[in-house]
């Protein structure tokens, strides 16, 4: 019962509030000790820096993990059970961010409407590595849909998900393993070895909510009545054309329930382009995201909660 309060409570606070101030936002710290961090690790051998990648991982999961149980508990001790329950939502809501996917997106499909890609790239350019400066209209669409998709797993589902299993702390693990990825994972000279143990993690605790959210984003299309059918079929055919092996899954399916292709340079192309892509289609990978988003806690979430529960006991 806590936990579905902590649950609702985080939802209904990422709703209303959206996220925190950055100075206080615990996904902004984990960046800065991370970028600190890894500045101090030595790079010579490749072993060398593949342990050294590893360890700074290990400790920035546990700081960031450790220090969220003992807050929690801690509130529990001196304030009792409605502080634990408030100070768990808090903390959890700061692991997923609905309202702010949006929130960022919005600006690229008002810029859009308007007939600017030039006013649409600064927004884009906040969710995105690639160059915004060489992309097309189409291209950019393309972009803002596919932050949608692959967000709605790492920003939503994924945190979701290790909260029902291990709690406040679980979903602060992920969001940790999540912020390493985004920081040290990525394959540039120097992380190549020192983020390869955090972009494997990545992988690894993306696996199952990714393939999750695929198969709810067919069930999301068709009650919306988009093309589900299509969804299936692009699934099946482009999940796999990402380097990512997660990444491709979602945004394969909305891009078949869309009838539209999505495409990152020199990268991978998935889907077939039926039509262009204009702002509402921005706007129907939106709505996806929110339906997606309620089965996945509904069907995913509430279940595991429960049986967490059962077991438990």
């Amino acid at each position: 019962m806590q936990e579905l309060l902590i649950l609702f409570l985080a939802l209904g606070i990422d709703i209303i509030f959206g996220e925190p101030p950055e100075k206080f936002h615990p996904t902004v710290w984990m960046g800065k000790v991370s970028r600190r961090l890894s500045s101090s690790i030595q790079i010579g051998s490749p072993r060398s820096e593949l342990v050294q990648g590893s360890f700074l991982a290990i400790i920035i999961i546990a700081i960031f993990s450790i220090a969220s149980l003992a807050i929690i508990e801690i509130s529990r001790l001196i304030l009792g059970l409605l502080a634990y329950i408030l100070c768990s939502a808090i903390i959890l809501k700061t692991t997923f961010a609905i309202k702010s996917l949006r929130n960022h997106v919005l600006p690229i499909l008002y810029a859009i409407q308007e007939g600017s890609t030039e006013k649409a790239r600064m927004p884009l350019q906040k969710v995105v590595r690639r160059d915004v400066n060489r992309l097309d209209e189409q291209q950019i669409i393309s972009a803002a849909v596919e932050t949608v998709a692959e967000g709605l797993v790492d920003g939503i589902a994924s945190p979701l998900f290790y909260f029902g299993i291990f709690g406040v702390s679980g979903a602060v693990a992920y969001r940790a393993i999540n912020t390493l990825d985004s920081m040290v994972g990525y394959r540039e000279r120097r992380y190549e070895y020192v983020g390869k143990f955090s972009a494997k993690m990545d992988t690894i605790v993306n696996l199952i909510p990714a393939r999750l959210v695929a198969f709810l984003i067919i069930v999301s299309a068709a009650i919306l009545r988009e093309d589900w059918q299509n969804a299936w079929r692009i699934l099946k055919r482009d999940h796999a054309k990402t380097q990512s092996v997660n990444a491709g899954w979602s945004m394969a399916a909305v891009a078949g329930a869309l009838n539209v292709q999505l495409e990152k340079p020199q990268y991978y192309i998935l889907g077939d382009r039926r039509a262009s892509m204009t702002a509402v289609h921005i706007a129907k990978a939106l709505r996806i995201m929110y339906v997606a988003t309620t089965l996945f806690v509904v069907l995913i979430i509430l279940p595991i909660i429960a049986l967490t529960g059962v077991f438990s006991n």
